[in-house]
């Protein structure tokens, strides 16, 4: 089992971005205190009645994970999620490859098609087309990294022979879709590298247009579904599974029920637990990482 910190959101409207800590000081007290992962979401034009209810506030994640890179030397960086259809698949492609190259190799990046009608609109994007534009985005980032002349036709461009570097230091860089739709499931199986299933209940899988995850014996179950069909299509490579784990506020609280909550998912399948604590200042969050890591990570 690994871990990836999530960088704290800020939720509603209020407040700055950064007040969970400064980035570069946070990734760094991570990857010190034994995290192997650090990850940031996105969402670039929130509406106002999402944020009153709970919603987030985030940063741009290319750019923060670019400075969790310069302060990091191990550190997976994780788009966690990053929205593909928000993107003409090839500016996705360039920052991604960009990151990567400049970070050695370190970039994970999680897409999710997006759920936010709202956030849509205020991008100009089609939410009818969000899964055309997420499939011809999966199509696209292969071609884009490989650095040799491709030609491709798509909703709303036609690339013409066209030619992208930086190629990035992966081949490819690895691809994990989120959500918990039997479609993610086969996107998954068929081109990417991991599956970010979403948890957190009912009202989260309302709201991000999902259906619920359930039990941990059913994601056993549907991520056994996925590495079947990936052998089944010729692929080899390891999927990876990617588990939002919210019950860990204070580490050192039951520190025994958390053992044996990670030890369950190990044995279900998961291979990479994602951490965050929802907290309002720096101070809170450096405790966070140094009670998580000394209780679980060394």
């Amino acid at each position: 089992m690994r871990f990836l910190f999530h960088y704290p959101e800020l939720a509603g409207d209020r407040g700055d971005l950064l007040d969970a800590g400064p980035l570069a000081e946070v990734a760094a007290a991570a990857e010190r205190h034994g995290f192997d992962g650090f990850s940031i979401s996105e969402h670039p034009a929130p509406g106002a009645r999402w944020l009153a209810a709970g919603g987030h506030q985030t940063l741009d994640p290319f750019v923060a994970l670019s400075f969790a890179a310069a302060a990091t030397t191990r550190l997976r960086l994780l788009t966690y999620l990053s929205v593909a259809p928000y993107r003409n698949p090839m500016l996705l492609a360039k920052a991604a490859a960009t990151l990567d190259l400049l970070s050695g190799g370190r970039l994970t990046l999680g897409l999710g098609t997006g759920y936010l009608k709202g956030e849509f609109h205020a991008l100009g994007v089609d939410f009818a087309e969000r899964n055309t534009l997420f499939d011809e985005a999966l199509d696209v980032l292969p071609l884009h990294w490989s650095g040799e002349p491709f030609s491709y036709t798509g909703t709303h461009f036609d690339a013409r022979e066209v030619v992208a570097r930086p190629r990035p230091v992966q081949r490819p860089i690895p691809i994990w879709v989120g959500g918990n739709s039997a479609l993610s499931r086969r996107r998954v199986g068929a081109k990417a590298q991991g599956w970010i299933p979403m948890t957190g209940g009912a009202e989260l899988s309302t709201t991000a247009r999902t259906p619920e995850l359930g039990t941990i014996a059913e994601l056993a179950r549907k991520i056994g579904e996925i590495r079947e069909q990936a052998a089944a299509a010729g692929r080899t490579e390891h999927i990876d599974l990617v588990y939002s784990y919210h019950a860990a506020a204070d580490p050192e609280v039951e520190p025994e029920r958390h053992r044996a909550a990670f030890a369950e998912l190990t044995a279900a399948g998961v291979d990479w637990l994602v951490i965050s604590n929802r907290t309002p200042t720096a101070a809170a969050t450096f405790d966070f990482l140094a009670a998580f890591g000394g209780t679980y990570l060394t």
